[in-house]
């Protein structure tokens, strides 16, 4: 029997359970079985009825065969003065309405009222299409009086599906409308949900009217952490006393049902994971102390004025310690030896026949054999122990590490070479050349990333759906991506083996006449859009320095303008406020440089 057969016959029974239960409840509460034919505008839908999305097509598809057959299964109403309240049944008696009928085979039950609601909820979740926030809503209105686990089984479903909804039904109004409609998806919205109501409105008035999947995500991001990858111990209870270990904490969103899957562990109170960082990063400088550790940033000589660099070396020479950079020591980590299996992933890209890899593996095992040898030895070569830390995550690992010896003597200052001295070391002119050199690195590094923000949230849009005809620049971009990189061999298995056919029976010409008969100019399209999302280049190419990425800039305005145009502002402003002050400082030194020639 299949996986989806089991699952089927499950909640099958699930299924004629609750139906059971719920047909014994009809049973003691019946005063009779006669079906009779009322007056359709006496009966109306009960206004507290969970249920309150309804298929158009599907109602007027209904409608028509009402029109034809007539209403096979009567409704089910309770008696309220001079009317009628539909209890189950609400689809057939708007069909009715819309087919014309001026009566409606019902039958008419007393129900005790606490009973009413449950009944009109679970009989609705049963169906194959509620909107997710009505069916969030009602499952949590199931939750005040069952446990999530109760209401799994009830309704045939997971235990992880209930917990997701439950999540769900904590979000604020304002997203349950884009989820309603579709714009928001059911995994986006619990990510949402995942904060309090103050901080869900907030994200809403900043994202705008317009609904955007990017911003919000970046949002989600920015406000929540991958506790696995915490650099504390997310089982100590004592690092914050007050709030005690994340694997226990309610704002872990493993203990919030599998909301994210297999388990994963993220925080969704950000002011709680500072403090802990924040509690642990101390506790590094006092483990450095005590131990007489070395601790290091990850930082270089180069980037050593940036704000947020600053921060971390004025709190490391607070606490007494001597500041050393990357660019000061030299660092042996002990190697991670490889596995086979590594090294074909590695190589997946490549067709590298058994031979090949296996040749690729020794290599690597020789290096591996190298490296560790000069682990083993290092306190023996004047190494000694040492830790070094990220400035922002402050992950952290423990390496030898010997600090390079750099001359004192002043005459041999200068033979060192300026990217490699200290501001202080430099004269007004030098200094000059190091602004202006770490602002074009600085406005290159602030390409990248915008760039690659652009492309990530084109990427979350239907940007390769669109089914307009392609612009000129978007064929411009196609051409020179094309030019630029040329598909490789694992490519053409894996994205393009299914339009040429088998090619080990077909010739080429039978190939090509195969090829025409699958293409169509949809797939063409779609194939152009998802090769121009793949092929641009990341890391120390941008939109502005790349012919494919320029290209490919430029295409995506057309779609995206005002949501690329937002980013290039945040990224403007903040430049802009950067050159305010280096224009100052640079005419200081300008100053100081017409000082000394006087």
């Amino acid at each position: 029997m299949t996986t989806k057969a089991v699952t089927t016959r499950r909640n099958g029974k699930a299924n004629a359970t609750v139906k059971n239960e719920v047909k014994e409840k009809l049973t003691q509460q019946s005063i009779g079985l006669e079906i009779q034919n009322l007056n359709i505008e006496k009966v109306v839908p009960d206004p507290m009825q969970p249920r309150k999305t309804f298929n158009e097509l599907l109602l007027k598809e209904l409608s028509e065969s009402i029109e034809k057959h007539g209403v096979l299964q009567p409704i089910t109403v309770r008696k309220s003065k001079n009317e009628y309240i539909i209890v189950m049944g609400e689809r057939r008696y708007r069909a009715s309405k819309l087919a014309g009928k001026k009566t409606i085979p019902c039958i008419v039950r007393e129900y005790e009222t606490d009973v009413i609601l449950e009944i009109q909820i679970i009989e609705n979740l049963q169906r194959q299409d509620v909107e997710p926030t009505e069916e969030a809503d009602a499952i949590a209105y199931l939750s005040e009086k069952y446990a999530p686990t109760e209401i799994a089984k009830r309704l045939g479903r997971s235990d992880n599906f209930i917990r997701q909804r439950l999540k769900l039904a904590g979000l604020i109004e304002g997203f349950k409308g884009f989820v309603r409609k579709g714009e928001m998806t059911i995994s986006l919205g619990v990510g949402v949900a995942l904060f309090e109501p103050e901080e869900q409105q907030l994200m809403l008035e900043t994202m705008g009217e317009e609904f955007s999947a990017h911003q919000i995500n970046r949002m989600i991001k920015n406000q929540t952490y991958d506790l696995e990858k915490a650099p504390f111990d997310v089982q100590d209870s004592t690092l914050v006393a007050k709030a005690g270990a994340c694997t226990m904490c309610p704002f872990n969103a493993a203990n919030q049902g599998n909301l994210f899957g297999n388990g994963k562990m993220v925080c969704t109170k950000s002011s709680c994971y500072e403090s802990k960082k924040n509690k642990s990063f101390l506790n590094l400088i006092e483990k450095s102390k005590k131990e007489n550790v070395l601790l290091i940033p990850e930082i270089r000589k180069y980037w050593a004025d940036d704000e947020r660099n600053q921060l971390v070396i004025s709190q490391l020479e607070k606490n007494g310690l001597k500041v050393y950079l990357l660019d000061d020591v030299e660092i042996i980590e002990k190697p991670i030896e490889l596995t086979l299996e590594a090294v074909k992933e590695e190589y997946r890209n490549y067709d590298y026949n058994e031979d090949e890899l296996k040749e690729a593996f020794d290599e690597a095992i020789k290096t591996y054999n190298e490296e560790l040898e000069k682990y083993n030895s290092a306190t023996a070569n004047g190494f000694r122990n040492g830790i070094v830390f990220h400035p922002e995550s402050y992950l952290h690992k423990e390496v030898y590490l010997k600090v390079l010896e750099i001359s004192e003597d002043a005459n041999k200052v200068h033979s060192v070479p300026l990217s490699n001295r200290k501001m202080d070391d430099c004269t007004p002119d030098e200094q000059i050349i190091k602004i202006n050199e770490r602002e074009i690195r600085k406005k290159q590094i602030e390409n990248n990333r915008q760039f690659e923000e652009v492309v990530t949230m084109i990427r979350e849009t239907n940007y390769i759906e669109t089914k307009k005809t392609l612009s000129g620049d978007e064929m411009v971009a196609f051409s020179i991506s094309l030019y630029e990189n040329n598909v490789d061999y694992f490519s053409q298995q894996k994205y393009f083996s299914g339009l040429l056919g088998d090619t080990s029976k077909l010739s080429k010409v039978e190939i090509v006449e195969n090829f025409k008969k699958k293409f169509k100019k949809e797939i063409f399209h779609k194939l152009i859009r998802y090769m121009l999302t793949k092929q641009v280049h990341f890391g120390e190419s941008n939109h502005v320095n790349n012919l494919t990425n320029i290209s490919f800039y430029n295409a995506i305005l057309g779609y995206y303008k005002s949501k690329i145009a937002d980013l290039e502002k945040e990224y403007a402003e903040n430049r802009s406020k950067r050159e305010v002050r280096l224009k100052e400082r640079i005419t200081a030194l300008e100053k100081q440089v017409q000082e000394l020639k006087e």
